[in-house]
C-alpha cells in the first residue's frame, strides 16, 4: 500500500471513516435498547444489530492493523513536538487496543451465556464453554470499557480540531476522504 509525503491512502482513509461510522451505529444500538422493555423484539433486535456490528468492527480493525503495518504514516506539517507525538502514538496504541479488545470480550460474553451468535447469516463458534458467572464478569468488563471508549473517542476527535483550528496543522487534512491540500 503507497501514499504519498502528505496524505494517508485512499483504504486507509476509507478504513477509518468506516470505522467511525461502525463505532456511531454499534453505541446507537445498544443505548437505543433501552428504549424498549427487556424480552421485547425491538430491543432484541437492537441487541442483535449491536453485536453484528460489533464483529463488525472486529473485522475492520483487523484490516486496519493490516493496513496501518504496511503504510508509512505521513508526517504531520508542521512537525509536533516530541510530546506531542508521543501522545497521538499513546492515544493510537489505546484505539487500536480497544477496538480489537471490545469486539472480543462481546464475543467471549455472549459465548460465556451460552447464546447462538449469528453473523451474517452464519453461525460464528464460541470462544468459550458456558459459564454463567464468568459471563457477568465479561459484561461488566465490556460495559465499562464500552463506557471509557466515549472518553478515549472523545480525546481523539479533539485532539484532532484542536490540531486543525488552534495548532493549524495538517493532522486532520491527512485523514479526510477528499484531499486537495498540500502544506
Amino acid at each position: 500500500m503507497s501514499t504519498d509525503r502528505y496524505h494517508y491512502p485512499t483504504p486507509t482513509r476509507w478504513l477509518h471513516w468506516a470505522m467511525v461510522a461502525l463505532l456511531a451505529a454499534t453505541y446507537a444500538f445498544i443505548e437505543l435498547r433501552v428504549l424498549f422493555d427487556k424480552g421485547t423484539d425491538p430491543r432484541e433486535a437492537l441487541k442483535a444489530a449491536h453485536f453484528m456490528a460489533g464483529l463488525t468492527v472486529l473485522m475492520v480493525a483487523l484490516a486496519r492493523v493490516a493496513a496501518r503495518l504496511q503504510v508509512n504514516v505521513p508526517p504531520i506539517v508542521p512537525a509536533l513536538p516530541g510530546w506531542q507525538r508521543a501522545s497521538a502514538r499513546t492515544v493510537h496504541a489505546v484505539l487500536y487496543a480497544w477496538m480489537l479488545a471490545m469486539p472480543v470480550a462481546g464475543w467471549m460474553m455472549l459465548s460465556a451465556q451460552g447464546t447462538d451468535i449469528g453473523f451474517l447469516g452464519f453461525s460464528v463458534p464460541p470462544l468459550m464453554a458456558p459459564d454463567k458467572a464468568l459471563a457477568r464478569e465479561i459484561k461488566e468488563v465490556h460495559e465499562i470499557a464500552g463506557r471509557a471508549g466515549y472518553f478515549v473517542i472523545g480525546l481523539h476527535v479533539l485532539a484532532a480540531l484542536w490540531h486543525h483550528f488552534v495548532r493549524r496543522d495538517d493532522t486532520l487534512l491527512r485523514m479526510l476522504p477528499v484531499r486537495s491540500h498540500q502544506p
